[in-house]
């Protein structure tokens, strides 16, 4: 337990974090990476660069800080950081290394502020934070070393199919090498994929959701080739790779799942969002309970609308699913034209009581987040994913 005299020096310090420029975080992330090369085949480069990592991780540290005298609002918040870390294989010796390294930028940046008594303050609210990291991380992974076709680390997977879905994205159905069944996951929940392109320093880990409901058998994921190669480095090497073509794959992870009730669902998603749209649309409709689903996508146009055909069938044959496209170009195939207005489909829509779910661009999801909230949605009835580092919308 923290003292109430390191929780005071705690809270009072979140700001220095909070508020922590790109000089503050550039410099922890340099420290860190000159001393611990290693890591940079664990941590996103890509994400380095373009500084999404340093605002993620400091803002999560400044929560953390803010709120240590009441953890239990960061329940969901830790859970999403838990899932990302077993996707990644964090384990229990990195924890010193990132906290021996942000202490010591603090100490180098801002040593008027961060004197002595605030580093032993620090130093104590970071080994807890570290020991409830720990904690949670260990059971994921023994959840899925012990899971039925579970495993730990790594596992090779071949790649035993290709589908083009769209003139962007691409499914591949993954079978595992040793032949063996594959543990199951929740709808909605992805996989980390770790490759080295021969081109690459160092490892580079991702990760994709999974687009189809569990079978035991495979994983499929859907990849989005990226028209800028900087944008998209292992997606568009993965485009590159044939079939027959081994990956490793670190176990199903994530905490954007279906939830287990009967209530209506709403499914809404733009571009690759769709991705763990699709598995939990699967599910769904693979339930004999009878479960209203409503399906609203959002894509450039016909030519970019993934998985349209297989959408159609599913639409034509369950009455209960309901179906609309927005395409911002317009053209044949949809049923609206420019971006996605809710309020076009409000009266179709389980306002008062269904679960919604959301996945595309930080900026649509912000954008229908506010539309479902003036509709009258309760926001903790609203779910929602971030591909790379999280970001509240």
């Amino acid at each position: 337990m923290l003292s109430d005299k390191t929780i005071e020096i705690v809270k009072s310090t979140a700001p220095l974090l909070a508020q922590a420029g790109t000089v503050v975080t550039e410099h922890f992330y340099n420290r860190l990476f000159s001393h611990n090369p290693e890591l940079q085949d664990i941590f996103n480069m890509a994400n380095q660069r373009s500084g999404r990592q340093q605002f993620a991780l400091f803002n999560a540290l400044a929560a953390y800080a803010q709120n240590i005298d009441n953890l239990a609002v960061l329940k969901e918040a830790l859970a999403r950081i838990n899932h990302k870390h077993t996707s990644m294989h964090i384990l229990p010796e990195h924890y010193p290394i990132v906290g021996g390294h942000l202490i010591g930028t603090l100490k180098e940046l801002i040593p008027e502020q961060f004197t002595a008594e605030v580093e032993y303050a620090w130093r104590e609210a970071y080994a807890l934070l570290a020991d409830i990291c720990i904690t949670e991380e260990a059971a994921l992974y023994e959840h899925s070393k012990n899971n039925h076709g579970g495993w730990s680390g790594t596992r090779a997977f071949v790649i035993a199919k290709k589908q083009p879905e769209s003139e962007l994205v691409t499914s591949f159905t993954l079978v595992p090498v040793d032949g063996k069944a594959v543990m199951t996951h929740k709808p909605g929940q992805y996989l980390g994929i770790k490759v080295k392109p021969a081109y690459a320093q160092y490892s580079e880990i991702r990760q994709y959701s999974i687009s189809q409901q569990s079978n035991g058998e495979n994983y499929r994921i859907s990849v989005k080739k990226e028209l800028l190669p900087a944008a998209g480095i292992v997606s568009n090497y993965l485009h590159s790779l044939d079939v027959g073509s081994v990956v490793e794959l670190y176990p199903p992870a994530g905490d954007f799942f279906l939830r287990a009730n009967k209530k209506p669902v709403v499914l809404i998603s733009a571009g690759v969002g769709q991705t763990p749209m699709l598995a939990m649309l699967q599910t769904l409709l693979c339930d004999t309970s009878n479960q209203a689903v409503t399906y609203l996508h959002a894509c450039e146009n016909i030519l970019q609308h993934s998985f349209s055909q297989f959408l159609a069938e599913q639409a034509a044959a369950h009455t209960r699913l309901n179906y609309y496209t927005w395409f911002n170009q317009g053209g044949e195939g949809a049923e609206f034209t420019g971006l996605m207005n809710v309020s076009a489909v409000a009266e179709q829509l389980p306002l008062e009581e269904g679960d919604f779910y959301i996945c595309g661009p930080t900026g649509f999801m912000a954008a229908i987040k506010q539309q479902l909230l003036v509709l009258g949605v309760a926001a903790e009835r609203i779910h929602y994913e971030v591909f790379g580092p999280h970001q509240d919308i």
